[in-house]
């Protein structure tokens, strides 16, 4: 199997925040690298050496860096994705940049060259009852597409093919809960994945939020994609849990609000999704590894939802909510 090594700088202070919002997109292991760590141990441990063999000066003087190692394949480009959200997030947040630049940069391969590469791992797959996703340069005859709801995809470096766990749920419980003429909102959109297939299904109009600025021009070529009309969605950028003016423009009153993400902006974001969503509307939220559901749920709780279902695929878990 091939390995590509995704390297994320920052500083000695943003080494903690960023490995919890690594391990929280389910991520197992990560290598840091930190300049301030070796010079401690030089100073404090000199005891045990009498020299420092000069391939390590280096060490000196590095910037700190975290590296994770994904899997050459469409489940590492997909963690990927997830992995660039996320970062996106914690710079956003990041006002005084104590957490350093949060750039990502891969080696062992151009990132042009895997994505290309990756394509011979996405491949047209259903899901649900009658849920047919595809990559734009698929070409399917009528036979493979007769009776399904088709969803075409190009998610250039977002977040969102619809092979990851998450999304599987998301668009799984989407099917069962999108009507025609329902207004939907995608809290977190990546590449748009979610909202598309909602116009799909019949929702009447679509708006999705995400924290990369890269998300709407990505989202609208996949609407285009799919033969949708742009005046039936829009997409906006900024964080809803801490942008008063950009939650006025979202507006509320939804029929059905999405959110895959991550359990902490979840756990955050509960009482926000709750005001938007209208009186008997639903909640469909994933990105939770297993053993962060209990905290989501009782998130849930407090913001005022009543839980109606939870589903589970290897280890990641999609929560289903009303509002009363």
């Amino acid at each position: 199997m091939q390995w590509i090594a995704t390297h994320i700088y920052t500083t000695t202070e943003g080494i903690e925040p960023l490995c919890g919002r690594l391990y929280a997109v389910g991520l197992n292991g990560v290598q840091i690298q930190d300049a301030a760590d070796f010079n401690d141990f030089i100073e404090n441990q000199t005891q045990y050496w009498d020299y420092i063999d000069e391939s390590l000066e280096p060490l000196k003087s590095c910037e700190t860096c975290v590296t994770v190692y994904l899997t050459d394949d469409a489940d590492g480009r997909e963690l990927l994705s997830h992995i660039r959200g996320t970062v996106a997030e914690l710079r956003a947040l990041d006002t005084e940049g104590v957490f350093g630049r949060l750039a990502i940069e891969l080696s062992g391969m151009n990132e042009e060259d895997w994505a290309n590469n990756w394509k011979q791992y996405y491949k047209p797959f259903t899901l649900g009852e009658k849920l047919l996703i595809k990559p734009e340069w698929e070409t399917l005859d009528e036979t493979q597409t007769q009776g399904k709801v088709v969803l075409s995809m190009n998610p250039g470096h977002l977040f969102g093919t619809g092979t990851h766990h998450s999304t599987r749920l998301c668009m799984t419980a989407l099917e069962k809960h999108v009507r025609p003429g329902d207004r939907v909102l995608d809290l977190g959109c990546g590449s748009g994945i979610l909202s598309i297939l909602s116009l799909l299904l019949g929702a009447a109009e679509a708006t999705a939020v995400d924290i990369d600025p890269a998300a709407p021009a990505t989202a609208m070529e996949n609407l285009a994609l799919n033969g949708l009309e742009a005046s039936r969605f829009r997409v906006l950028v900024g964080n809803v849990i801490d942008d008063e003016a950009l939650r006025e423009t979202v507006g509320g009153n939804y029929d059905v609000v999405v959110a895959n993400i991550v359990a902490d902006v979840i756990i955050a974001m509960s009482a926000t999704a709750y005001a938007q969503t209208r009186a008997g509307g639903t909640f469909i939220t994933s990105g939770i590894i297993g053993p962060r559901g209990d905290e989501v749920k009782q998130a849930l709780l407090a913001a005022g939802f009543d839980i109606t279902a939870v589903t589970e695929e290897n280890d990641w878990l999609c929560i289903t909510a009303k509002k009363s």
